[in-house]
């Protein structure tokens, strides 16, 4: 991991991080609308009570960023060690999956050793 945030002047800098990476995981702020825009993954962490309209009130996908946003919400309020979890369970089989080359072949796995 590298920590950027110090470098980040303007919103152009998180545009153009968020460019780079692979994937963005957040709440609901700026950087996860910045990278549904870009058309970059992120999942983003939903509360039970209170979320945005945009979000609508249950699933998964996002009708405003299809096929690169995910929605892990809370099921109850305050209780975000579920949330937490399952997330950290679908990022596990993420890395653990192979990579395909621009070709769709298989490339290997990502491997945290090395990254």
């Amino acid at each position: 991991m590298i920590h950027l945030g110090q470098k980040i002047v303007d919103f152009a800098d998180s545009a153009a991080i968020v460019a780079q990476v692979d994937l963005v995981i957040c709440v609901d702020t700026a950087l996860a609308h910045l990278a549904g825009a870009l058309g970059r993954p992120c999942w983003v962490l939903l509360p039970a009570w209170g979320t945005d309209w945009r979000w609508s009130m249950n699933g998964e996908d996002s009708l405003w960023y299809p096929e690169v946003m995910r929605l892990f919400r809370q099921e109850r309020p305050g209780e975000w060690n579920t949330v937490v979890l399952r997330l950290a369970r679908e990022l596990a089989m993420l890395v653990a999956s192979p990579l395909p080359d621009a070709n769709g072949r298989d490339i290997g796995t990502v491997n945290s050793n090395n990254s």
